[in-house]
């Protein structure tokens, strides 16, 4: 057996050189769908594992219970709650910032620290300096990424304007925390450690500048293990229901948690459906490269078989070969996730705030990866190897019969008589050959549909970005309160110089239900004519707020599985604290977030709070920005600025910078694909036809004459191609597109001309490269070989 084997040995060595084209080009496929395989398990580990750990270590609590104001009393009945292991409390407020080299005041949450120096729920981890001194009310810590994104360090001095007064506070140290992986500034859902801050202080004096002694209006609850969360959750909401609660939540509707945890899940679900994909155009193009050695090999099959070689081991060659491929594509597709992960992890640092985060590599990644690949690509081998069993030693020496081309008719007759003899040459394979040709176009049309796919997603990200802060959002300034204000204030604003007009804004937190559906956020109130800030119908035109009924996004509609006409449940969660029906009035579309939306006047009018607002869009002249700023500092009521522009800014970078950013690398890896696949099918056209093309050029046909019935052939595949690659490339962007939709954004499928023009560029492209490495070959061949028979 090992004497017969090492001459196979050979032979397969001088095979793999041979096509050593086809195989880079199918080693790339492989590697590629590995690569990103590996990548995106590694990060989901990545991510999880040192987020679990975090939790872990700094005691992050399970259930967060809010309320206006509770004795602390309280915390006793809390802890009798069944499944509650801990119950800690602690005071929130929100304060502004004043930063000398800023326009505009920076929002910051202000938090309290227990007195004690023993571990508590939620523990800062300091990052600089030191706690604060309890017996010094002056000294705060600051958020880590804020202080650095404005160079403050310990020993600095900050002035904060907490409960309408400003008071200065000195910075004794900076910190992380894992209830802050992920933050954005109030009202809003794109981080920026420039715009908004955490401020952690000393339990007495945020009491007293709250005028919270003896209180709390935060509870933090972890569980015992087994504990069913939404018992825990009814139970402490009838607690503390007397003390104004707005609701309970737990961990899973956290903000920071709820968008890692997303992304986490968006991985998960990216690295189980992507990689296959591209599995599949190896395992065909493994295909088309094995049938056609066989195809191209009868004789040395025929000889091996009568040499005594069984049909297990001519089998086996082929098979080697096919794995060899696949195993050395499934090996660089490793290494090349390895290093696209870590290239990948800090742009995942700069907005998730983890302590560290550093790229794990998952054994079984590698092992699903490299069986994965090998499998299939043997799968693709496996059809074509059917041949060789059916051959018979004296039936394979002899040459091929001829292919029979009586069914296929007298196509184009008359218009064949108008041709010069290259192009009926052309014209002849392609009818003669249907399957063979389809084969073809099947392929390139696979890798213009990832070329196709990923462009589309571009557009998306762009819609998302434009008609979100465009047209959506046409404000230049968005103004929040300390607390709900009467409507007079938007007239104190819209009488500012410089303003040239302000409209209302009312936030209120609820749940909506619908049967067992539910959904914990906010209805916004809006003015009946709102200019500034609009719900749009999936049309872009302005949906008119009824008086009764409210308004869902389409996110939100598809989560609680409602439309136009249905009844949903509104679950108050502040005020009033009221239960009501309401009908869906309206489908609104929104690319950000899930919001739901009413006339203002009629949800202050179910609240029973009549002509109060919580926050107001300003428009503002131009150059005159920094006067409005200045007197915005300078209001106790105003709780928060917040700018259009630099919440575009962020969102850009977000997509761009932070995890958005994987559509680039999936984007160059659909490209990198396209060219594998024309230029395997250019290859393979070629090898089929190496003895014609020389038969051409013994009699007389010019090198282009003769390039030209090759390429003319890869010219032809690929126009027909093209349409067939935009079909698939339509309905494979709608799979890409809500793997990347998330809590944070959705994106939309935008038919923009420009993708498909690109997308045909990049085939076009692909094309005219593959075309040209070919023509250089045809120059190079060896006429005389390639004539050679063995008849």
């Amino acid at each position: 057996m090992v004497r017969r084997l090492k001459p196979l040995h050979a032979k397969l060595t001088r095979d793999l050189w041979r096509i050593k084209g086809q195989a880079l080009a199918i080693m790339l496929v492989i590697g590629i769908g590995v690569a990103l395989q590996v990548m995106m398990t590694g990060l989901v580990a990545s991510l999880s594992q040192t987020r679990d750990a975090y939790y872990e270590r700094h005691q992050f609590a399970q259930v967060f219970a809010p309320v206006s104001r509770a004795p602390e009393h309280v915390a006793g009945q809390l802890h009798d709650i069944p499944g509650v292991a801990t119950v800690q409390t602690r005071i929130s407020g929100m304060g502004l910032i004043d930063i000398p080299t800023r326009e505009i005041p920076v929002s910051a949450r202000i938090l309290s620290l227990p007195t004690h120096e023993l571990r508590h729920l939620n523990e800062i981890r300091l990052t600089a300096g030191r706690r604060p001194d309890s017996g010094k009310s002056a000294e705060i810590v600051l958020l880590d990424s804020f202080a650095a994104a404005h160079s403050i360090v310990p020993g600095d001095q900050i002035e904060v304007t907490l409960n309408g007064s400003r008071r200065t506070f000195d910075v004794v140290g900076t910190a992380q925390s894992p209830e802050f992986i992920y933050y954005a500034a109030p009202g809003e859902m794109i981080p920026d450690d420039a715009r908004f801050g955490v401020i952690w202080i000393g339990r007495p004096a945020l009491a007293a500048a709250l005028d919270l002694e003896g209180a709390f209006n935060e509870a933090l609850i972890t569980l015992l293990r087994g504990a069913v969360v939404d018992a825990v959750l009814d139970d402490v909401d009838r607690v503390l229901e007397p003390y104004g609660s707005p609701g309970a939540y737990g961990l899973a509707d956290h903000p920071s948690d709820r968008f890692i945890s997303e992304e986490i899940a968006g991985l998960e679900i990216s690295a189980k459906n992507v990689p296959p994909i591209f599995m599949l155009v190896a395992a065909f193009l493994l295909y088309i490269v094995t049938s056609r050695t066989i195809q191209s090999e009868r004789e040395e099959i025929g000889l091996m078989k009568a040499f005594g070689y069984t049909d297990t081991e001519v089998s086996g060659h082929y098979v080697q070969l096919v794995v060899i491929i696949a195993l050395s594509g499934a090996l660089f597709g490793c290494l090349l996730g390895v290093g696209l992960g870590r290239m990948t992890i800090p742009l995942y640092t700069t907005y998730y705030k983890l302590p560290f985060l550093l790229f794990r590599l998952e054994f079984s990644s590698f092992v699903t990866g490299i069986l994965t690949s090998v499998f299939v690509a043997t799968l693709g081998g496996a059809f074509a190897l059917r041949r060789v069993f059916r051959l018979t030693p004296a039936e394979a020496m002899r040459p091929a019969a001829p292919p029979d081309f009586s069914k296929a008719g007298n196509v184009g007759s008359h218009v064949m008589t108008f041709l010069d003899q290259p192009t009926r040459m052309v014209v002849r394979r392609l009818v003669r050959q249907p399957w063979r040709m389809m084969g073809a176009v099947a392929g390139i049309a696979a890798g213009m549909a990832l070329s196709l796919s990923m462009l589309i997603i571009y557009e998306g990200f762009d819609t998302v970005l434009d008609r979100t802060f465009n047209v959506i959002d046409r404000s230049d300034a968005t103004v929040s309160f300390v607390t709900n204000a009467p409507v007079k204030t938007i007239f104190e604003l819209e009488r500012l110089p410089g303003v040239t007009l302000a409209e209302p804004v009312r936030n209120v937190a609820v749940v909506l239900r619908n049967g067992r559906r539910s959904h914990s956020g906010a209805v916004t109130g809006l003015a009946p004519q709102s200019q500034l800030f609009r719900a749009l119908d999936s049309n872009a035109a302005p949906i008119p707020l009824p008086t009764r009924g409210i308004v869902l996004s389409t996110p939100l509609a598809d989560i609680l599985d409602v439309g136009i006409g249905d009844r949903i449940t509104v679950d108050i969660r502040e005020g009033s604290q009221m239960v009501v029906s309401t009908r869906v009035a309206g489908i609104a579309q929104s690319l950000i977030g899930s919001p739901a939306f009413m006339d203002i006047d009629a949800l202050n009018s179910l609240m029973g709070e009549p002509l109060r607002v919580s926050g107001a869009y300003l428009s503002i002249y131009d150059g005159e920005q920094d006067a409005i700023y200045t007197a915005l500092k300078g209001m106790p009521m105003v709780a928060g600025v917040s700018l259009r522009r630099e919440a575009e800014q962020a969102f850009q970078e977000v997509m761009n910078q932070g995890a958005g950013s994987s559509r680039f690398i999936m984007g160059f890896m659909a490209f990198a694909i396209t060219f594998g696949i024309i230029y395997n099918v250019a290859r393979v056209a070629q090898d089929e036809r190496a003895r014609d093309l020389a038969s051409l050029r013994v009699m007389g046909f010019y090198k282009s004459e003769t390039a030209f019935v090759l390429l003319g052939e890869l010219g032809a595949v690929t126009l027909v191609a093209l349409p067939l690659g935009v079909l698939l490339g339509n309905g494979l962007t709608t799979l890409i597109a809500a793997g990347f939709s998330t809590d944070l954004y959705q994106i939309p499928v935008v038919y923009a001309p420009k993708a498909y023009g690109t997308a045909i560029a990049v085939v076009v492209g692909a094309a005219l490269a593959s075309g040209w490495l070919v023509w250089r070959d045809l120059g190079r061949s060896d006429i005389t070989l390639a004539l050679k028979t063995r008849e």
